[in-house]
């Protein structure tokens, strides 16, 4: 049901404001670009790797990649729930090693994945239930991802009063020991917060710390 509404509620943001960051809830395309630039810190960009990009909307992070990257070999997966949001994105972006699905998860184990502003709005779920979908989506990508993942919060402050009521909740927002806690203990993995970068929002680096892949057992290619 979260999946269904989350959905519905990006598909009309694409339906009203196009392939821009405003088309994903994003203000402009200079703090979208920002955020790309916190994500792709995962990455070890020397030597050729594949990306799933999870939540990727219109396929915003594609040109960035071959902006900043241009150098580097990138076999690039987008992954969106929403129709509208990957025929946009399969028009403007589709190429080789430059692919595009609509799922809820990623179809195959990459060696990163990426997620920006996905875990940011909550379209009308009490906060346990929202926590509990973001829950599942970190244990997603980690389970697809060989050498770690990449996801963006917005900040609250340490003291702010957490409201449980769904009306006035639109936006999750959270203090970054709590997402860090977590993966670090559920996924027994090396975490960075990153901070720093002008905005009320943070972003985590998760690092395996094994070099085991993860089970290919359910992922079809």
């Amino acid at each position: 049901m979260i999946q269904a509404d989350v959905d519905a509620y990006y598909s009309a943001c694409v339906a009203r404001h196009g392939a821009t960051p405003r088309g994903v809830d994003w203000s402009c395309e200079a703090t979208q670009g920002l955020r790309f630039v916190q994500l792709m810190k995962l990455c070890d960009v020397s030597a050729p790797f594949s990306l799933n990009d999870i939540g990727c909307g219109y396929g915003a992070l594609v040109p960035f990649l071959e902006s900043r990257f241009a150098s580097c070999e990138i076999d690039y997966l987008g992954i969106d729930l929403s129709r509208a949001m990957i025929s946009r994105a399969r028009r403007r972006f589709a190429a080789p090693l430059r692919r595009f699905v609509v799922a809820s998860e990623s179809p195959r184990i990459a060696d990163y994945s990426v997620a920006s502003g996905i875990m940011n709005v909550n379209v009308g779920y009490s906060r346990d239930a929202w926590e509990g979908h973001i829950k599942a989506m970190l244990q997603r990508m980690f389970a697809t991802s060989r050498r770690g993942f990449a996801v963006n919060f917005m900040r609250a402050a340490a003291d702010e009063e957490q409201d449980g009521d769904p009306a006035k909740a639109r936006l999750y927002r959270t203090t970054p020991d709590v997402w860090a806690t977590h993966c670090e203990q559920e996924f027994a993995a090396a975490v960075e917060v990153i901070g720093n970068y002008g905005m009320k929002e943070f972003t985590l680096l998760v690092r395996r710390l094994t070099h085991a892949a993860p089970s290919q057992a359910g992922l079809s290619h």
